[in-house]
């Protein structure tokens, strides 16, 4: 179920299965991108339109820079029954030959042209596949938690370091005990990019409940 403002009420369901220890991750091959795909939507008394326009203004968009693969957004029409209030929004992502994911959203407001919309949306995307890392904006900081309670050593390439990144190594150390290093990427394909290696050799927590 989708919620919008002020109405909220959307629900997610999560499955998970609880393991003894946490192994080390390695994120540092990006590959090549091989798809791009996403999904522009609507809901409520907002014509189908926006959704199309959307779409439209974000492929023209990701089209200057990404030529040689098909861009594929599909407009969509929210389901009454499945989504509460009025809204539009887009949601773009990218994979690539290793497995890596990267995305660009944005969400619509009132006075904002649904090709404003669509546009944002491509450009967060683009931002995150020009740096050459391995992760986006929004994840890098996300991971920290994880290398620094894993049984090894973790690294991960990334874009520019968000200050939410930098806060949470600042924190991870204190609190765990984990130390991290954060350098400069010296691949040859990174040199004319703002592109680092964020390393953290974990502490290796077990969980005592398995």
């Amino acid at each position: 179920m989708r919620g919008y403002y002020p109405k909220g009420g959307g629900e997610v369901i999560i499955q998970m299965s609880p393991v003894k220890q946490l192994n080390p991750i390695n994120l540092t091959d990006r590959g090549s991108v091989t798809k791009i795909h996403g999904r522009a939507f609507v809901a409520g008394v907002l014509p189908f339109k926006v959704a199309k326009d959307m779409a439209a203004a974000a492929v023209r968009c990701i089209r200057k820079e990404v030529r040689d693969l098909y861009v594929n957004i599909q407009p969509v029409q929210e389901p009454k029954d499945q989504a509460f209030g009025n809204g539009n929004g887009i949601i773009i992502i990218a994979e690539t030959s290793t497995g890596c994911l990267f995305a660009g959203s944005s969400l619509g407001k009132r006075g904002v042209s649904a090709d404003k919309v669509g546009i944002e949306a491509a450009e967060m995307l683009l931002a995150n596949l020009r740096h050459g890392g391995t992760v986006d904006e929004y994840l890098q900081d996300q991971l920290i938690i994880f290398m620094a309670l894993a049984n090894g050593v973790s690294r991960i390439k990334t874009g520019p370091v968000t200050l939410h990144t930098q806060t949470a190594i600042h924190f991870a150390e204190q609190l765990a005990k984990a130390k991290f290093t954060v350098t400069k990427s010296e691949d040859e394909e990174d040199a004319l990019k703002d592109t680092y290696i964020i390393e953290c050799e974990g502490i290796g927590m077990k969980n005592p409940n398995l």
